[in-house]
């Protein structure tokens, strides 16, 4: 099987290439990468039919990958560290996935399984672990650098964004800055209390103690937050029938 690593840290893609080795498989390494952007190329170019996939990357998830490449087929075995709500998910849908460190016996017992897996079945478990990984509807998972970290929306005060990443402050004085921008978070937190006030910020509704005319909105913990000319029109409108309700 041509098989794809897709993997953000280069020593946990290293010995899982030795591994491979020390086991008689039929498994053929074709490519390597560290992010979903990457590993959308590359899996679009080489279409494997193995991919040893880690759930938390640099710039996204396992899913956000699968989401893109599923017009392809091929099998997934999933590696995680111990992770809550990555392997809560994975176990919801029966998915294989391997703990990191990856423990050579497992290896081949998860080669020899999704090999006589069908495609179809697999990716009905994938959808189940998708669903399952996904937040409850008054959460966000944001993915950290080495971890996934669960916030309440309603702790949430402002996100911030800047050149490529969005910092998000919350209501104590935790912050988490991720690497991806404030737009690819837009529509999940308008479902929500926020709203777009400037190009940089989204601002949840609750925590606003008073807005200036003048263009600028002070939160309940003294941060002031300007409001674009171009966003003006919207937040005053959201602003005033949020606080009439």
């Amino acid at each position: 099987m041509q098989s794809l690593i897709i993997e953000d840290k280069a020593y946990i893609r290293k010995g899982l290439l030795n591994l491979l080795e020390l086991i008689e498989t039929d498994v053929q390494v074709v490519g390597e990468c560290e992010s979903v952007k990457e590993a959308v190329i590359v899996a679009n170019a080489c279409k494997p039919e193995l991919v040893f996939l880690d759930i938390n990357l640099i710039d996204g998830n396992a899913f956000d990958f699968l989401e893109q490449t599923e017009h392809l087929s091929f099998k997934v075995i999933f590696i995680t560290a111990y992770e809550e709500y990555a392997l809560k998910a994975l176990k919801m849908g029966a998915v294989d996935y391997l703990l990191k460190p990856v423990d050579v016996d497992e290896l081949q017992i998860a080669i020899q399984k999704v090999g006589q897996l069908p495609i179809t079945t697999q990716k009905e478990q994938i959808r189940v672990a998708k669903q399952s990984f996904s937040p409850q509807q008054n959460q966000l998972i944001l993915s950290l650098h080495d971890s996934f970290q669960v916030i309440e929306l309603d702790e949430l005060m402002y996100c911030e964004s800047d050149k490529g990443y969005t910092t998000f402050y919350c209501n104590g004085g935790k912050k988490y800055v991720v690497s991806k921008t404030l737009k690819e978070f837009e529509q999940r937190l308008s479902e929500a209390s926020f709203i777009r006030c400037h190009q940089s910020f989204m601002v949840n509704l609750k925590f606003i103690d008073k807005y200036d005319k003048s263009g600028v909105i002070h939160l309940k913990n003294g941060k002031r937050i300007p409001v674009s000319s171009r966003k003006k029109e919207p937040f005053v409108s959201a602003f005033l029938n949020r606080n009439s309700n």
